[in-house]
């Protein structure tokens, strides 16, 4: 089993929740790539879908699905009831179309009770595995709770050139889209890149 690496913070704590918050969209690419994941999915969802978030922090990319899909649910799932407290504030007016769910996807029952659901969404959480190795089977078990026709997208930082620099933490560009594949989707694609973050598209088929 990998040495997975510790984190220098703790979100459930909410004072470093709010930190982490009050300076997340200033980092390079990171607005960008949640327009993209909005977008992405404006283009492939329908106002029925229902939608799932790991790693949904303090609302951010919620805010940008809700306010440009009409009618869809959304289930943000995140450990951290710091960050759930920060996202209900920002996410009030979406109130009737949230449901929260405070689990980590670390955990092997995670999935217990949720599903099936149209899209499952991620940015920047993927890592928070704590070591790339768990990553197939994290994906293998988003795969399981999507419908048939329903379809992945995930953000997270890529190693390599203008990337992160831990190896053993962040995959490259050609790792993510290995993972997916292993992990049984029919169809995976790198859709773009901002900063250090690559965005990718995998269907279950």
């Amino acid at each position: 089993m990998p040495n997975d690496i510790p984190s220098v913070i703790d979100l459930r704590k909410m004072d470093d929740a709010r930190n982490w918050a009050s300076k997340a969209n200033t980092r390079p690419g990171r607005d960008e790539i949640l327009d993209l994941i909005a977008e992405e999915t404006r283009a492939r969802a329908s106002n029925s879908s229902v939608i799932l978030e790991l790693g949904s922090g303090p609302g951010f990319l919620a805010e940008r699905l809700l306010s440009r899909i009409d009618n869809v649910n959304y289930v943000a799932l995140d450990f951290s009831p710091a960050m759930h407290v920060l996202a209900r504030e920002r996410l009030r007016r979406f109130a009737g179309r949230v449901t929260f769910v405070e689990r980590s996807f670390k955990s092997d029952r995670w999935t217990d009770g949720l599903g099936p659901f149209d899209v499952v969404v991620t940015n920047q959480a993927v890592h928070e595995l704590r070591h790339k190795m768990h990553a197939t089977a994290l994906h293998r078990q988003v795969r399981a709770i999507l419908k048939p026709a329903g379809f992945y997208l995930v953000s997270d930082h890529f190693h390599g050139e203008g990337g992160a620099q831990n190896k053993d933490l962040y995959m490259t560009v050609t790792e993510q889209t290995a993972s997916l594949r292993d992990a049984g989707f029919s169809s995976v694609q790198k859709i773009a890149s901002a900063g250090s973050l690559a965005l990718h598209c995998a269907e279950k088929g």
